[in-house]
């Protein structure tokens, strides 16, 4: 479904990706992992069309992406889950997930959503700013899902979370990948991690050093742990 192709990428003169390769197939759950400062981050931003200093080959179910607005992309199916989940303090739950245009071919109603995400319906008239980190998190999860996204680019979606939510975005993501969601998420908690996604890109200075199976990760968790110094 996506295919990356040599990616390189600059903030100025310092490039922060060194030709970046890997692929996901329609369907899978797939984590970056990588110390801080590996460049994670900056590649999500990249497939989303949010980082002007880029040069290689972004592909979508085998159109070339690369040089579509951030806009276009969303058209084609890239949803966006940023860190800051990019809630609107002014906008209640509901304006956050019915004002959004439906993209894709089969967006999730407004009731799925609400039946996935109690909490959301619980505080669907609250304001933005009156939700916890949790909710803004569910909420930013719940937007791209109502407006049909297909393939979901999400940047650490567990930090800051208590374990019991934590355990909830796992089961939602989980949810999402059975009605044929795919997903590539920056993740720095291994357990999350290979408790949700089927494969792993370790990054280091910007560059694709290994690609793991949940197994390699579990049977190397002890030295993966120490090499991301956590």
């Amino acid at each position: 479904m996506l295919r990356i192709d040599t990616l390189s990428a600059w903030y100025g003169e310092a490039q922060v990706l060194r030709e970046v390769s890997l692929d996901v197939a329609a369907g899978e759950v797939v984590t970056l992992v990588g110390r801080n400062g590996a460049g994670k981050s900056t590649l999500l931003r990249c497939l989303m069309g949010l980082h002007p200093g880029q040069r290689g080959t972004v592909e979508l179910d085998g159109r070339d992406i690369g040089r579509l607005p951030a806009y276009r992309r969303a058209r084609a199916g890239l949803g966006w889950v940023p860190d800051d989940r990019g809630a609107y303090a002014t906008l209640s739950v509901t304006e956050h997930l019915t004002l959004p245009p439906r993209v894709g071919p089969d967006p999730w109603p407004l009731e799925r959503i609400y039946e996935a995400f109690p909490a959301l319906f619980q505080r669907r008239d609250s304001a933005a700013t009156m939700l916890s980190g949790g909710e803004q998190q569910m909420l930013a999860l719940a937007r791209v899902l109502r407006m049909g996204a297909r393939l979901l680019l999400c940047d650490e979606p567990t930090e800051g979370l208590s374990p019991l939510l934590v355990q909830q975005v796992g089961d939602l993501l989980r949810e999402a990948k059975q009605h044929g969601v795919t997903v590539l998420l920056v993740e720095q908690n291994l357990h999350f991690a290979t408790g949700v996604a089927d494969r792993h890109y370790l990054l280091a200075e910007g560059r694709v050093v290994e690609a793991l199976a949940n197994s390699e990760v579990r049977s190397r968790e002890r030295e993966l742990l120490a090499y991301l110094g956590i």
